[in-house]
Protein backbone atom coordinates (compact mmCIF):
# COMPACT_ATOMS: atom_id res chain seq x y z
CA UNK A 1 0.00 0.00 0.00
CA UNK A 2 0.72 3.72 -1.14
CA UNK A 3 0.02 6.57 1.39
CA UNK A 4 0.15 9.74 -0.14
CA UNK A 5 -1.05 13.21 1.82
CA UNK A 6 -3.62 10.94 4.30
CA UNK A 7 -4.63 8.80 0.67
CA UNK A 8 -3.61 5.13 1.00
CA UNK A 9 -3.55 4.00 -2.86
CA UNK A 10 -4.43 0.71 -4.15
CA UNK A 11 -5.39 -1.06 -7.13
CA UNK A 12 -8.64 -3.16 -5.26
CA UNK A 13 -10.18 -2.37 -2.61
CA UNK A 14 -13.11 -4.99 -1.16
CA UNK A 15 -15.35 -4.10 1.02
CA UNK A 16 -16.10 -7.27 3.28
CA UNK A 17 -14.33 -10.50 4.68
CA UNK A 18 -16.81 -12.89 4.28
CA UNK A 19 -16.04 -15.84 2.20
CA UNK A 20 -16.42 -13.81 -0.85
CA UNK A 21 -13.73 -11.41 -0.27
CA UNK A 22 -11.67 -13.53 1.49
CA UNK A 23 -11.68 -15.54 -1.92
CA UNK A 24 -11.11 -12.27 -3.69
CA UNK A 25 -8.48 -11.24 -2.04
CA UNK A 26 -6.85 -14.69 -2.22
CA UNK A 27 -7.56 -14.56 -6.41
CA UNK A 28 -6.28 -10.69 -6.68
CA UNK A 29 -2.80 -11.93 -4.72
CA UNK A 30 -2.32 -14.56 -7.42
CA UNK A 31 -2.34 -11.52 -9.86
CA UNK A 32 -0.29 -9.60 -7.86
CA UNK A 33 -2.03 -6.48 -7.22
CA UNK A 34 -2.45 -4.11 -4.08
CA UNK A 35 -5.55 -5.47 -2.96
CA UNK A 36 -7.17 -4.82 0.73
CA UNK A 37 -10.21 -5.82 2.57
CA UNK A 38 -12.56 -3.11 4.83
CA UNK A 39 -14.67 -5.60 7.06
CA UNK A 40 -16.97 -3.74 9.88
CA UNK A 41 -16.47 -7.21 12.34
CA UNK A 42 -13.55 -7.59 14.53
CA UNK A 43 -12.65 -10.54 12.50
CA UNK A 44 -13.00 -12.42 8.69
CA UNK A 45 -16.74 -14.96 8.79
CA UNK A 46 -18.97 -12.49 7.27
CA UNK A 47 -22.80 -13.58 8.00
CA UNK A 48 -21.50 -16.33 10.19
CA UNK A 49 -19.54 -14.30 12.27
CA UNK A 50 -22.70 -11.75 12.67
CA UNK A 51 -25.17 -14.73 12.99
CA UNK A 52 -24.26 -16.43 16.67
CA UNK A 53 -27.97 -17.23 17.75
CA UNK A 54 -28.79 -20.53 18.98
CA UNK A 55 -28.50 -23.48 16.88
CA UNK A 56 -27.61 -21.48 14.02
CA UNK A 57 -26.46 -23.83 11.16
CA UNK A 58 -25.98 -24.03 7.40
CA UNK A 59 -28.70 -25.50 5.77
CA UNK A 60 -26.71 -26.64 2.84
CA UNK A 61 -24.49 -29.97 3.70
CA UNK A 62 -21.10 -29.35 4.84
CA UNK A 63 -19.42 -31.12 2.48
CA UNK A 64 -20.46 -28.59 -0.40
CA UNK A 65 -20.71 -25.34 1.27
CA UNK A 66 -16.73 -25.04 1.18
CA UNK A 67 -14.34 -24.03 -1.13
CA UNK A 68 -13.41 -25.74 -3.73
CA UNK A 69 -10.30 -23.57 -5.06
CA UNK A 70 -7.20 -25.79 -2.93
CA UNK A 71 -7.39 -29.22 -3.36
CA UNK A 72 -4.67 -29.24 -0.17
CA UNK A 73 -7.55 -27.27 1.63
CA UNK A 74 -10.15 -29.76 0.89
CA UNK A 75 -8.24 -32.48 2.05
CA UNK A 76 -6.80 -31.07 5.69
CA UNK A 77 -10.18 -29.75 6.82
CA UNK A 78 -12.41 -32.34 8.19
CA UNK A 79 -16.20 -31.60 8.59
CA UNK A 80 -17.78 -33.11 11.32
CA UNK A 81 -21.53 -33.29 10.88
CA UNK A 82 -24.18 -33.53 7.76
CA UNK A 83 -24.56 -29.69 7.86
CA UNK A 84 -22.33 -27.75 9.86
CA UNK A 85 -22.88 -25.28 13.30
CA UNK A 86 -22.02 -21.89 12.64
CA UNK A 87 -18.91 -22.03 15.13
CA UNK A 88 -17.87 -24.68 12.70
CA UNK A 89 -18.38 -23.29 9.81
CA UNK A 90 -16.39 -19.97 11.70
CA UNK A 91 -14.05 -22.16 12.93
CA UNK A 92 -13.63 -22.66 9.05
CA UNK A 93 -13.18 -19.13 7.91
CA UNK A 94 -10.51 -18.71 10.42
CA UNK A 95 -8.78 -21.46 8.84
CA UNK A 96 -8.55 -20.61 5.53
CA UNK A 97 -7.45 -17.12 7.15
CA UNK A 98 -4.78 -18.35 8.93
CA UNK A 99 -3.72 -21.13 5.90
CA UNK A 100 -3.64 -17.95 3.23
CA UNK A 101 -2.55 -15.05 5.45
CA UNK A 102 -5.07 -13.15 4.46
CA UNK A 103 -5.10 -10.88 7.98
CA UNK A 104 -2.40 -9.42 6.87
CA UNK A 105 -4.21 -7.19 3.99
CA UNK A 106 -7.58 -7.01 6.10
CA UNK A 107 -8.56 -4.02 8.29
CA UNK A 108 -10.93 -4.63 10.75
CA UNK A 109 -12.97 -2.98 12.94
CA UNK A 110 -13.80 -0.13 10.14
CA UNK A 111 -17.24 0.12 7.95
CA UNK A 112 -17.29 1.70 5.04
CA UNK A 113 -19.10 5.05 4.95
CA UNK A 114 -18.76 6.19 1.58
CA UNK A 115 -17.30 5.48 -1.91
CA UNK A 116 -16.78 7.97 -4.91
CA UNK A 117 -16.60 7.49 -8.35
CA UNK A 118 -13.92 10.52 -9.44
CA UNK A 119 -14.64 10.96 -13.30
CA UNK A 120 -11.31 12.68 -14.03
CA UNK A 121 -9.31 10.14 -12.12
CA UNK A 122 -11.05 6.63 -12.76
CA UNK A 123 -10.39 6.04 -9.44
CA UNK A 124 -12.88 5.10 -6.71
CA UNK A 125 -12.27 6.82 -3.19
CA UNK A 126 -13.69 5.07 -0.28
CA UNK A 127 -13.50 6.55 3.10
CA UNK A 128 -14.03 4.65 6.38
CA UNK A 129 -15.51 5.16 9.56
CA UNK A 130 -11.78 5.27 11.07
CA UNK A 131 -11.29 8.18 9.09
CA UNK A 132 -9.07 6.50 6.51
CA UNK A 133 -9.26 7.24 2.92
CA UNK A 134 -8.35 4.54 0.18
CA UNK A 135 -8.24 5.26 -3.83
CA UNK A 136 -8.24 2.26 -5.70
CA UNK A 137 -8.82 1.65 -9.44
CA UNK A 138 -11.36 -1.57 -8.89
CA UNK A 139 -13.94 -1.70 -5.81
CA UNK A 140 -15.14 -5.09 -4.96
CA UNK A 141 -18.56 -5.25 -3.16
CA UNK A 142 -18.28 -8.54 -1.39
CA UNK A 143 -20.83 -7.19 1.42
CA UNK A 144 -23.24 -10.36 1.28
CA UNK A 145 -26.92 -10.99 0.54
CA UNK A 146 -27.97 -11.75 4.09
CA UNK A 147 -26.30 -8.96 5.39
CA UNK A 148 -28.24 -6.17 6.75
CA UNK A 149 -30.37 -6.69 9.65
CA UNK A 150 -33.66 -5.00 9.45
CA UNK A 151 -33.85 -2.12 11.46
CA UNK A 152 -36.21 -2.99 14.78
CA UNK A 153 -39.09 -0.84 14.34
CA UNK A 154 -41.45 -1.07 17.35
CA UNK A 155 -43.47 1.70 19.21
CA UNK A 156 -42.19 1.18 23.09
CA UNK A 157 -38.60 -0.37 22.46
CA UNK A 158 -36.66 2.54 24.49
CA UNK A 159 -38.86 1.79 27.49
CA UNK A 160 -38.44 -2.21 27.61
CA UNK A 161 -36.22 -3.01 30.97
CA UNK A 162 -35.53 -6.22 30.33
CA UNK A 163 -32.87 -7.85 28.12
CA UNK A 164 -33.51 -7.97 23.90
CA UNK A 165 -31.12 -9.50 21.08
CA UNK A 166 -31.43 -9.65 17.36
CA UNK A 167 -30.77 -13.09 15.82
CA UNK A 168 -28.72 -11.60 13.28
CA UNK A 169 -26.35 -9.63 15.06
CA UNK A 170 -25.89 -11.55 17.93
CA UNK A 171 -23.36 -10.96 20.74
CA UNK A 172 -19.91 -13.33 21.41
CA UNK A 173 -20.87 -14.87 24.37
CA UNK A 174 -23.49 -17.29 25.83
CA UNK A 175 -26.73 -15.85 26.63
CA UNK A 176 -28.58 -18.02 29.32
CA UNK A 177 -31.81 -18.52 29.19
CA UNK A 178 -31.91 -20.89 32.15
CA UNK A 179 -35.38 -20.48 34.24
CA UNK A 180 -36.29 -17.10 31.99
CA UNK A 181 -39.54 -15.86 30.33
CA UNK A 182 -38.37 -15.34 26.44
CA UNK A 183 -40.49 -14.08 23.28
CA UNK A 184 -39.41 -14.34 20.40
CA UNK A 185 -40.96 -12.23 17.40
CA UNK A 186 -40.32 -13.86 13.98
CA UNK A 187 -40.97 -17.48 12.46
CA UNK A 188 -38.33 -17.34 9.77
CA UNK A 189 -35.37 -19.68 8.80
CA UNK A 190 -33.17 -17.79 11.94
CA UNK A 191 -36.25 -18.38 14.33
CA UNK A 192 -36.99 -22.19 12.99
CA UNK A 193 -33.62 -23.13 14.19
CA UNK A 194 -33.26 -21.05 17.00
CA UNK A 195 -36.31 -22.01 18.64
CA UNK A 196 -35.88 -25.65 19.49
CA UNK A 197 -32.84 -24.89 21.16
CA UNK A 198 -34.26 -21.80 23.72
CA UNK A 199 -36.98 -23.97 24.57
CA UNK A 200 -34.60 -26.75 25.94
CA UNK A 201 -33.63 -24.08 28.67
CA UNK A 202 -36.14 -21.58 28.97
CA UNK A 203 -38.95 -21.54 31.49
CA UNK A 204 -41.09 -20.34 29.15
CA UNK A 205 -41.24 -19.30 25.61
CA UNK A 206 -43.73 -17.41 23.59
CA UNK A 207 -43.53 -17.35 19.87
CA UNK A 208 -45.08 -14.34 17.68
CA UNK A 209 -45.51 -15.89 14.50
CA UNK A 210 -47.02 -13.58 11.57
CA UNK A 211 -46.23 -16.02 8.95
CA UNK A 212 -45.72 -19.59 8.86
CA UNK A 213 -42.71 -21.40 7.04
CA UNK A 214 -42.61 -24.46 5.54
CA UNK A 215 -39.84 -26.47 7.08
CA UNK A 216 -38.58 -29.93 6.44
CA UNK A 217 -36.06 -32.04 8.84
CA UNK A 218 -32.55 -31.14 8.34
CA UNK A 219 -32.01 -35.11 9.83
CA UNK A 220 -28.65 -33.70 10.67
CA UNK A 221 -25.80 -36.46 12.13
CA UNK A 222 -22.37 -37.13 12.25
CA UNK A 223 -20.06 -37.57 9.66
CA UNK A 224 -18.37 -41.28 9.44
CA UNK A 225 -15.14 -41.47 8.84
CA UNK A 226 -15.45 -43.56 5.97
CA UNK A 227 -18.12 -41.01 4.77
CA UNK A 228 -15.29 -38.75 4.63
CA UNK A 229 -12.71 -40.44 3.50
CA UNK A 230 -15.24 -41.60 0.78
CA UNK A 231 -15.61 -37.79 0.01
CA UNK A 232 -12.10 -36.43 -0.04
CA UNK A 233 -11.51 -38.88 -2.68
CA UNK A 234 -14.24 -37.74 -4.98
CA UNK A 235 -14.13 -34.40 -4.64
CA UNK A 236 -13.25 -33.19 -7.93
CA UNK A 237 -16.52 -35.13 -9.15
CA UNK A 238 -18.55 -33.46 -6.37
CA UNK A 239 -17.12 -29.98 -7.23
CA UNK A 240 -17.79 -30.57 -10.96
CA UNK A 241 -21.37 -31.37 -10.69
CA UNK A 242 -22.29 -28.74 -8.26
CA UNK A 243 -20.75 -26.20 -10.38
CA UNK A 244 -23.47 -27.42 -13.56
CA UNK A 245 -26.50 -28.52 -11.20
CA UNK A 246 -29.12 -26.20 -11.01
CA UNK A 247 -29.17 -25.11 -7.22
CA UNK A 248 -25.10 -25.41 -7.19
CA UNK A 249 -25.87 -28.60 -4.87
CA UNK A 250 -24.39 -32.30 -6.34
CA UNK A 251 -25.90 -34.07 -4.01
CA UNK A 252 -29.72 -32.87 -4.75
CA UNK A 253 -31.38 -35.32 -7.04
CA UNK A 254 -33.56 -34.11 -9.15
CA UNK A 255 -37.27 -35.57 -9.99
CA UNK A 256 -37.74 -36.44 -13.78
CA UNK A 257 -41.67 -36.53 -13.97
CA UNK A 258 -44.15 -34.65 -13.51
CA UNK A 259 -46.33 -34.40 -10.31
CA UNK A 260 -49.77 -35.89 -11.95
CA UNK A 261 -47.95 -38.39 -14.16
CA UNK A 262 -47.81 -41.01 -11.45
CA UNK A 263 -50.51 -42.52 -9.07
CA UNK A 264 -51.25 -40.79 -5.77
CA UNK A 265 -49.67 -43.49 -3.93
CA UNK A 266 -46.29 -42.98 -6.03
CA UNK A 267 -46.17 -39.59 -5.64
CA UNK A 268 -46.79 -39.76 -1.89
CA UNK A 269 -44.30 -42.43 -1.66
CA UNK A 270 -41.47 -39.42 -3.30
CA UNK A 271 -42.40 -37.13 -1.44
CA UNK A 272 -41.90 -39.48 1.43
CA UNK A 273 -38.73 -40.25 0.64
CA UNK A 274 -37.69 -36.55 0.20
CA UNK A 275 -39.40 -36.05 3.53
CA UNK A 276 -37.12 -38.94 5.40
CA UNK A 277 -33.77 -37.87 3.40
CA UNK A 278 -34.43 -34.37 5.17
CA UNK A 279 -32.90 -31.20 3.64
CA UNK A 280 -34.09 -28.46 1.18
CA UNK A 281 -34.41 -30.16 -2.20
CA UNK A 282 -37.78 -31.17 -0.93
CA UNK A 283 -39.28 -29.01 -3.94
CA UNK A 284 -37.07 -31.38 -6.22
CA UNK A 285 -39.16 -34.51 -5.73
CA UNK A 286 -41.15 -33.38 -9.19
CA UNK A 287 -40.20 -31.28 -12.48
CA UNK A 288 -42.99 -29.47 -11.61
CA UNK A 289 -43.65 -28.39 -8.41
CA UNK A 290 -42.05 -24.71 -8.81
CA UNK A 291 -44.20 -24.22 -11.98
CA UNK A 292 -47.40 -25.53 -11.56
CA UNK A 293 -49.92 -24.37 -8.48
CA UNK A 294 -51.89 -27.76 -8.81
CA UNK A 295 -49.07 -29.57 -8.61
CA UNK A 296 -47.32 -27.08 -5.90
CA UNK A 297 -50.28 -28.07 -3.98
CA UNK A 298 -49.89 -31.10 -3.82
CA UNK A 299 -46.36 -31.12 -2.07
CA UNK A 300 -47.57 -28.39 0.21
CA UNK A 301 -50.25 -30.05 1.22
CA UNK A 302 -48.05 -32.87 2.24
CA UNK A 303 -46.00 -30.59 4.15
CA UNK A 304 -49.08 -29.29 6.04
CA UNK A 305 -50.04 -33.45 6.87
CA UNK A 306 -46.78 -33.97 8.14
CA UNK A 307 -46.91 -30.78 10.61
CA UNK A 308 -50.59 -32.08 11.68
CA UNK A 309 -49.33 -35.34 12.18
CA UNK A 310 -46.59 -34.10 14.54
CA UNK A 311 -47.91 -31.13 16.55
CA UNK A 312 -50.75 -32.65 18.66
CA UNK A 313 -52.72 -29.32 19.57
CA UNK A 314 -55.19 -28.83 16.37
CA UNK A 315 -55.40 -25.42 16.36
CA UNK A 316 -51.36 -24.80 16.92
CA UNK A 317 -50.76 -27.07 14.21
CA UNK A 318 -53.70 -25.23 11.71
CA UNK A 319 -51.53 -21.76 12.55
CA UNK A 320 -47.84 -23.89 11.61
CA UNK A 321 -49.52 -24.63 8.32
CA UNK A 322 -48.29 -22.36 6.42
CA UNK A 323 -50.76 -21.05 3.21
CA UNK A 324 -48.77 -19.78 0.69
CA UNK A 325 -46.89 -21.90 -2.28
CA UNK A 326 -43.94 -23.79 -1.05
CA UNK A 327 -41.69 -22.79 -3.65
CA UNK A 328 -42.26 -18.61 -3.19
CA UNK A 329 -39.77 -19.01 0.22
CA UNK A 330 -36.17 -20.46 0.81
CA UNK A 331 -37.27 -23.31 2.53
CA UNK A 332 -36.18 -24.47 5.94
CA UNK A 333 -34.25 -27.15 7.06
CA UNK A 334 -34.75 -27.84 11.18
CA UNK A 335 -34.20 -30.38 14.24
CA UNK A 336 -37.43 -30.75 15.77
CA UNK A 337 -39.08 -27.21 15.01
CA UNK A 338 -42.56 -28.83 15.46
CA UNK A 339 -42.14 -30.98 17.53
CA UNK A 340 -40.47 -27.54 20.30
CA UNK A 341 -44.77 -26.86 20.41
CA UNK A 342 -45.96 -29.72 21.99
CA UNK A 343 -43.70 -29.02 24.80
CA UNK A 344 -45.88 -27.30 27.65
CA UNK A 345 -43.73 -24.32 27.87
CA UNK A 346 -44.01 -23.02 24.48
CA UNK A 347 -47.33 -21.33 23.18
CA UNK A 348 -47.33 -19.46 19.35
CA UNK A 349 -49.23 -16.69 19.09
CA UNK A 350 -50.91 -15.62 15.73
CA UNK A 351 -50.33 -11.63 15.61
CA UNK A 352 -52.44 -11.42 12.43
CA UNK A 353 -55.43 -12.04 14.92
CA UNK A 354 -53.93 -10.27 17.79
CA UNK A 355 -51.33 -7.45 16.82
CA UNK A 356 -48.12 -6.43 19.09
CA UNK A 357 -49.15 -3.17 19.79
CA UNK A 358 -45.51 -2.04 21.33
CA UNK A 359 -42.86 -3.40 23.78
CA UNK A 360 -43.55 -2.29 27.32
CA UNK A 361 -41.52 -2.18 30.67
CA UNK A 362 -41.52 -5.68 31.25
CA UNK A 363 -42.92 -7.15 27.95
CA UNK A 364 -44.77 -6.19 25.30
CA UNK A 365 -48.61 -5.64 24.52
CA UNK A 366 -50.39 -7.09 21.72
CA UNK A 367 -53.99 -5.86 20.65
CA UNK A 368 -55.17 -8.68 23.18
CA UNK A 369 -53.46 -9.17 26.01
CA UNK A 370 -50.47 -8.32 27.96
CA UNK A 371 -46.96 -10.47 28.19
CA UNK A 372 -44.19 -10.14 31.11
CA UNK A 373 -40.75 -10.98 29.28
CA UNK A 374 -37.28 -11.12 31.09
CA UNK A 375 -35.83 -11.81 26.86
CA UNK A 376 -37.11 -10.21 24.05
CA UNK A 377 -35.27 -11.85 20.50
CA UNK A 378 -35.86 -9.91 17.54
CA UNK A 379 -35.91 -12.32 14.43
CA UNK A 380 -37.10 -9.95 12.04
CA UNK A 381 -35.13 -10.51 8.99
CA UNK A 382 -32.80 -8.65 6.72
CA UNK A 383 -32.94 -5.78 4.21
CA UNK A 384 -31.71 -9.34 1.98
CA UNK A 385 -29.50 -8.65 -1.13
CA UNK A 386 -29.45 -4.80 -1.08
CA UNK A 387 -29.27 -3.14 2.12
CA UNK A 388 -25.63 -3.63 2.89
CA UNK A 389 -24.99 -1.85 -0.67
CA UNK A 390 -27.55 1.16 0.29
CA UNK A 391 -26.01 1.70 3.21
CA UNK A 392 -23.13 3.04 1.81
CA UNK A 393 -22.83 6.40 0.23
CA UNK A 394 -22.14 4.85 -3.09
CA UNK A 395 -21.93 7.69 -5.88
CA UNK A 396 -20.86 6.63 -9.79
CA UNK A 397 -20.77 9.10 -12.79
CA UNK A 398 -22.60 12.30 -12.91
CA UNK A 399 -22.85 12.40 -9.26
CA UNK A 400 -25.70 10.03 -8.95
CA UNK A 401 -25.92 7.83 -5.63
CA UNK A 402 -26.81 4.26 -5.96
CA UNK A 403 -29.83 4.39 -3.74
CA UNK A 404 -31.24 6.86 -5.98
CA UNK A 405 -30.59 4.79 -8.96
CA UNK A 406 -32.38 1.81 -7.08
CA UNK A 407 -35.26 3.57 -5.31
CA UNK A 408 -37.55 1.66 -8.00
CA UNK A 409 -35.59 -1.49 -6.98
CA UNK A 410 -32.37 -2.95 -7.75
CA UNK A 411 -31.03 -2.60 -11.42
CA UNK A 412 -27.56 -4.48 -12.40
CA UNK A 413 -25.73 -6.02 -15.10
CA UNK A 414 -25.57 -10.44 -14.19
CA UNK A 415 -26.06 -9.13 -10.72
CA UNK A 416 -22.30 -8.19 -10.97
CA UNK A 417 -21.57 -4.69 -12.51
CA UNK A 418 -24.21 -1.16 -12.57
CA UNK A 419 -24.62 0.84 -15.23
CA UNK A 420 -23.53 4.19 -14.26
CA UNK A 421 -20.73 2.77 -11.85
CA UNK A 422 -18.04 2.04 -13.53
CA UNK A 423 -14.97 -0.63 -12.24
CA UNK A 424 -17.66 -1.67 -9.30
CA UNK A 425 -18.18 -5.39 -8.97
CA UNK A 426 -20.29 -6.92 -6.38
CA UNK A 427 -20.17 -10.44 -5.49
CA UNK A 428 -23.66 -12.25 -5.47
CA UNK A 429 -25.63 -8.88 -6.13
CA UNK A 430 -29.26 -8.96 -7.37
CA UNK A 431 -29.83 -10.18 -10.39
CA UNK A 432 -27.53 -13.29 -9.79
CA UNK A 433 -28.62 -16.63 -8.56
CA UNK A 434 -26.98 -16.55 -5.37
CA UNK A 435 -29.39 -16.87 -2.44
CA UNK A 436 -31.49 -19.66 -4.59
CA UNK A 437 -28.76 -22.33 -4.00
CA UNK A 438 -25.25 -22.82 -2.59
CA UNK A 439 -23.67 -19.61 -1.79
CA UNK A 440 -20.13 -21.25 -2.06
CA UNK A 441 -20.51 -22.37 -5.62
CA UNK A 442 -22.06 -18.20 -6.59
CA UNK A 443 -18.53 -16.71 -4.92
CA UNK A 444 -16.34 -18.76 -6.52
CA UNK A 445 -18.00 -18.46 -9.66
CA UNK A 446 -18.26 -14.40 -9.49
CA UNK A 447 -14.35 -14.00 -8.44
CA UNK A 448 -12.94 -15.94 -10.71
CA UNK A 449 -15.01 -13.96 -13.47
CA UNK A 450 -14.23 -10.79 -12.23
CA UNK A 451 -10.71 -12.19 -11.58
CA UNK A 452 -10.83 -13.09 -15.65
CA UNK A 453 -12.98 -9.64 -16.54
CA UNK A 454 -9.28 -7.70 -14.61
CA UNK A 455 -6.92 -9.87 -16.01
CA UNK A 456 -8.35 -8.79 -19.62
CA UNK A 457 -8.51 -5.29 -18.47
CA UNK A 458 -5.08 -5.17 -17.72
CA UNK A 459 -3.58 -7.44 -20.84
CA UNK A 460 -5.19 -4.89 -23.13
CA UNK A 461 -4.36 -1.65 -21.91
CA UNK A 462 -7.73 -0.72 -20.69
CA UNK A 463 -8.41 1.29 -17.36
CA UNK A 464 -12.15 1.57 -17.16
CA UNK A 465 -15.19 -0.95 -17.60
CA UNK A 466 -18.80 -0.16 -17.21
CA UNK A 467 -22.23 -1.86 -17.80
CA UNK A 468 -24.34 -0.34 -20.80
CA UNK A 469 -27.96 0.59 -20.04
CA UNK A 470 -28.95 -1.34 -22.42
CA UNK A 471 -27.58 -4.51 -21.82
CA UNK A 472 -28.64 -3.58 -17.77
CA UNK A 473 -32.59 -3.31 -18.56
CA UNK A 474 -32.44 -6.37 -20.59
CA UNK A 475 -31.09 -8.54 -18.12
CA UNK A 476 -33.10 -7.14 -15.71
CA UNK A 477 -36.35 -7.49 -18.11
CA UNK A 478 -34.92 -11.24 -18.44
CA UNK A 479 -34.53 -11.60 -14.34
CA UNK A 480 -38.49 -10.33 -14.06
CA UNK A 481 -39.63 -12.44 -17.45
CA UNK A 482 -37.51 -15.67 -15.70
CA UNK A 483 -39.07 -14.95 -12.15
CA UNK A 484 -42.88 -14.74 -13.53
CA UNK A 485 -43.01 -17.92 -14.84
CA UNK A 486 -42.22 -19.64 -11.31
CA UNK A 487 -44.07 -19.42 -8.33
CA UNK A 488 -41.12 -17.95 -6.52
CA UNK A 489 -42.34 -14.66 -6.51
CA UNK A 490 -46.18 -15.19 -5.37
CA UNK A 491 -45.93 -14.25 -1.89
CA UNK A 492 -44.24 -11.53 0.27
CA UNK A 493 -41.35 -12.81 0.91
CA UNK A 494 -37.79 -11.02 1.29
CA UNK A 495 -36.78 -12.37 -2.51
CA UNK A 496 -38.90 -9.18 -3.34
CA UNK A 497 -38.38 -7.23 -0.54
CA UNK A 498 -41.97 -7.34 0.75
CA UNK A 499 -40.04 -7.64 4.57
CA UNK A 500 -38.80 -4.26 4.31
CA UNK A 501 -41.37 -1.17 4.63
CA UNK A 502 -41.37 1.31 1.63
CA UNK A 503 -38.73 -1.17 -0.13
CA UNK A 504 -40.01 -1.49 -3.91
CA UNK A 505 -41.28 -5.02 -4.78
CA UNK A 506 -38.97 -6.49 -7.49
CA UNK A 507 -37.72 -10.59 -7.54
CA UNK A 508 -34.25 -9.57 -6.86
CA UNK A 509 -32.62 -12.96 -8.09
CA UNK A 510 -32.05 -14.48 -11.05
CA UNK A 511 -34.00 -18.34 -11.01
CA UNK A 512 -32.83 -19.50 -14.40
CA UNK A 513 -30.22 -21.66 -12.60
CA UNK A 514 -26.83 -21.89 -11.57
CA UNK A 515 -25.50 -23.76 -14.83
CA UNK A 516 -27.66 -21.18 -17.01
CA UNK A 517 -26.41 -18.42 -15.55
CA UNK A 518 -22.84 -19.51 -15.55
CA UNK A 519 -22.73 -20.25 -19.34
CA UNK A 520 -24.79 -16.80 -20.01
CA UNK A 521 -21.61 -15.17 -18.10
CA UNK A 522 -18.76 -17.52 -20.07
CA UNK A 523 -20.46 -16.58 -23.10
CA UNK A 524 -20.45 -12.41 -22.36
CA UNK A 525 -16.52 -12.74 -21.39
CA UNK A 526 -15.72 -14.63 -24.59
CA UNK A 527 -17.52 -12.42 -27.01
CA UNK A 528 -15.13 -9.35 -25.41
CA UNK A 529 -17.99 -9.03 -22.63
CA UNK A 530 -20.71 -8.00 -24.77
CA UNK A 531 -22.74 -5.32 -23.18
CA UNK A 532 -20.17 -3.47 -21.23
CA UNK A 533 -18.00 -0.10 -22.18
CA UNK A 534 -14.48 -1.10 -22.09
CA UNK A 535 -12.04 2.42 -22.25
Amino acid sequence: MIKKNNEIKLDVLIVGAGFGGMYMLYKLRELGLKALIVETGEDVGGTWYWNRYPGARCDVESIEYSYSFSEELQQEWNWTSRYSTQSEILKYANHVADRFDLRKDIKFNQRVISSVFKEDLNKWYISTSSGEIYSAQYCIMATGTLSSVKEISFNGLDSYKGDWYVTGNWPHHKIDFTGKKVGIIGTGSSAVQAIPVIAEDAEHLTVFQRTANYSIPAKNRKLTEEEVKKVKSNYSFIRDEAKNARAGIASTVYGTKNVFDISDEERNREFQKKWDYGGTDFNSAFMDIGFDERANDAAANFVRSKIKEIVKDEETAELLSPKTTIACKRLCADTDYFETYNKSNVDLIDINKTPIESLTTNGLKTSKNQFSFDIIIFSTGFDAMTGALTSIDIIGKDGVSLAKKWKEGPRSYLGLCIEGFPNMFTITGPGSPSVLGNMMVAIEQHVEWIIDCIKHMNSNGKKEIEAELTAENEWMDLVEIIASSTLRDTCNSWYVGANVPGKKRVFMPYAGGYQTYREKCDEIAKTNYDGFKIS
